[in-house]
């Protein structure tokens, strides 16, 4: 096979994966969990199952592709909120996170609520960072809030308490829809106030004595 070739049905191979991605996220949110399945997938983009499951061996493995791309997307937003005050900066970030999962509560459940059966291989905290570049951004607003003086510590410790802020926030939200939280947008962004203050009043150590693997 010519390299011309070859690099054609690479370039196929990407479209389809890119259309089978898209696909699920539409799937997502309007069925949820349960409606993402390799059948109605491959219905979907109008292939055979078994095409489908040339690139996804698993329902699994679509989630974390799926996850992959929301996190992507959630980077772009945020590199579109960017203000320079560190501050101000480091709450943009938690409002295009808030407004990213509240606006999407079928695909915030099922990619970042669901439990992920199989372990990814082990990688470093670089390694995590760099599939993940939403989580990269709040590192580097936190690091920011370190230079400028407002906070002090770990930059991944504070970074991974922001994150956990905001993701359980806006998982309660989903979940418990009827309490009585008040505004949803202005809940998370309450929470994250909060727990900024608390990060501001102290150093924050590291997570783990060691550099080790990410948590699978």
């Amino acid at each position: 096979m010519s390299s011309s070739a070859a690099q054609r049905r690479e370039l196929q191979k990407a479209e389809l994966r890119a259309e089978l991605v898209a696909a699920a996220h539409a799937l997502v949110r309007e069925e949820g969990y349960d409606g993402l399945t390799i059948r109605k997938l491959a219905t979907r983009v109008g292939y055979a199952p078994m095409s489908v499951y040339s690139y996804f061996a698993d329902k699994q493995e679509i989630l974390m592709a799926l996850a992959e791309d929301a996190f992507a997307d959630l980077a772009q937003r945020m590199r579109q909120n960017q203000p320079e005050d560190p501050i101000t900066a480091m709450r943009a970030a938690l409002t295009e996170y808030a407004e990213f999962g509240l606006g999407n509560p079928n695909e915030y459940r099922t990619v970042f609520m669901t439990e992920k059966q199989k372990h990814p291989p082990e990688e470093t905290f670089e390694q995590m960072e760099r599939e993940n570049p939403a989580f990269q951004i709040i590192i580097e607003r936190v690091q920011a809030c370190i230079a400028a003086g407002v906070l002090k510590g770990d930059a991944r410790a504070i970074a991974t308490a922001l994150w956990t802020v905001a993701h359980g926030s806006v998982s309660l939200l989903i979940t418990f829809p009827f309490y009585p939280f008040g505004d949803p947008k202005a809940y998370v962004m309450r929470m994250g106030d909060l727990a900024m203050a608390g990060l501001a009043a102290s150093e924050t150590p590291p997570l783990t004595d060691e550099p080790g693997m990410c948590p699978g």
